[in-house]
């Protein structure tokens, strides 16, 4: 057999390795096709295509078991059971697609993120989030949220490698899907602690994330308010920062802008003026000056979103609970008999019931206003009743 002919027997074999790599990462594409591959073996066959010589084969590989196990937490844990995890991050260091798995793998559950922790794939995603090419930015991005996101304990670990300043550095990016997955990356580490809050807030993404509040794609806009939101509800040292860099103002101006739809960033811009409120009386007198109350009374009116709803009715108690002066800036509005009637309406949820109820007690016990007080006396039920009361006895004795 001449050279040719065994050199042509090689190239087919790697032709056939490609080819079946390539069929199985299709298939995977499906969740029906998931059950009948793990019968006849799949990760067994996939193993040796790992470490293959070819670089295709090894990414078209990892793309497969990817798939595989975003479909199956139960899959995703038989190969950390199998010791998939080490042959995976030899793959991270030629292409995208192994850390593509590595995320769909953490995503799960906190025990398979600990497992990637565990074999040492942070540092290689660190590594991977310092490479040019914007693919590889996105896709390691996402897996750091992945495991970031489901403890302190995690999130710690993603914070320790120093990955923080590489993912802010990174929004300055032009494209759109590497700013949101920064974003949430971000949130994902400061949710759990006021330390780790810290770290990110230290790593100088203020007012960048402001300005990115007004960003044209709603996707970035809800991520940049969902972590505000996740900074400011640690504590006041946190929230004065904020502040101080306009945090007010343009959350405002995201509510302004989108009072008439719900692009994603309403809820959590409304989150994040509620626990500015809570946190000192002067931030909450700060809100109100920038009108929010005439704004959060409009949403109120007109939104037909009882998640909406919710966390208005909860934003406008934490405004309120302060003093007589910041109970009659929500009073003034009119707002007491709209969260009375949801309240006490039948259709209405039992989270949105609580916070309206909640609400009432926090600015009606702060309350010194008789003509917003003089309407409750004769429809407000006794646990509401009972608040009134106390204050008009305030106001008359």
């Amino acid at each position: 057999m001449t050279n040719r002919s065994i050199d042509q027997v090689f190239d087919q074999y790697q032709k056939s390795r490609l080819c079946f790599a390539q069929s199985i990462a299709d298939l995977a594409l499906r969740q029906q096709n998931v059950e009948p591959l793990t019968k006849n073996g799949i990760l067994e066959l996939l193993r040796p295509l790992l470490s293959d010589p070819c670089s295709q084969i090894r990414q078209t590989s990892a793309v497969a078991l990817g798939r595989l196990v975003d479909h199956d937490a139960r899959l995703a844990e038989e190969l950390i059971n199998k010791s998939f995890m080490p042959l995976l991050l030899q793959c991270v260091y030629h292409g995208n697609a192994a850390a593509w798995g590595i995320g769909y793998i953490a995503r799960h559950s906190l025990t398979l993120a600990q497992a990637c922790v565990e074999a040492g794939a942070v540092p290689l995603l660190m590594l991977c989030l310092q490479e040019p090419e914007l693919t590889l930015k996105q896709i390691t991005t996402s897996a750091i949220s992945d495991i970031a996101k489901h403890s302190v304990e995690l999130a710690q670990s993603v914070v320790d490698s120093g990955v923080i300043p590489y993912l802010t550095k990174s929004l300055d990016n032009t494209d759109e899907k590497l700013k949101r997955q920064i974003l949430t990356a971000l949130s994902s580490c400061a949710k759990h602690s006021t330390e780790l809050a810290e770290v990110v807030v230290e790593a100088e993404i203020f007012p960048s994330v402001l300005l990115l509040l007004g960003h044209p794609c709603p996707m970035v806009r809800r991520n940049a308010a969902i972590l505000i939101r996740d900074i400011v509800k640690h504590s006041l040292e946190l929230t004065q920062m904020v502040v101080n860099t306009g945090g007010i103002g343009a959350l405002m101006e995201t509510l302004n802008q989108n009072i008439d739809q719900d692009d994603g960033a309403k809820v959590p811009s409304i989150t994040a003026l509620g626990f500015i409120s809570g946190h000192s009386d002067q931030l909450a007198l700060s809100v109100i000056g920038c009108k929010a109350i005439v704004l959060l009374a409009q949403i109120l009116d007109e939104s037909k979103d009882e998640v909406v709803l919710t966390v208005t009715a909860w934003c406008l108690g934490q405004i309120g609970k302060h003093s007589p002066e910041h109970s009659q800036a929500v009073a003034a509005a009119n707002i007491f008999p709209r969260l009375l009637d949801f309240y006490t309406g039948e259709s209405v949820g039992e989270d949105l019931k609580y916070k309206c109820k909640n609400a009432l007690k926090l600015c009606l016990q702060k309350c010194l206003l008789v003509s917003a007080l003089e309407p409750l006396l004769f429809q407000a039920p006794a646990n509401i009743l009972k608040y009134t009361l106390g204050q008009y006895s305030k106001v008359i004795f």
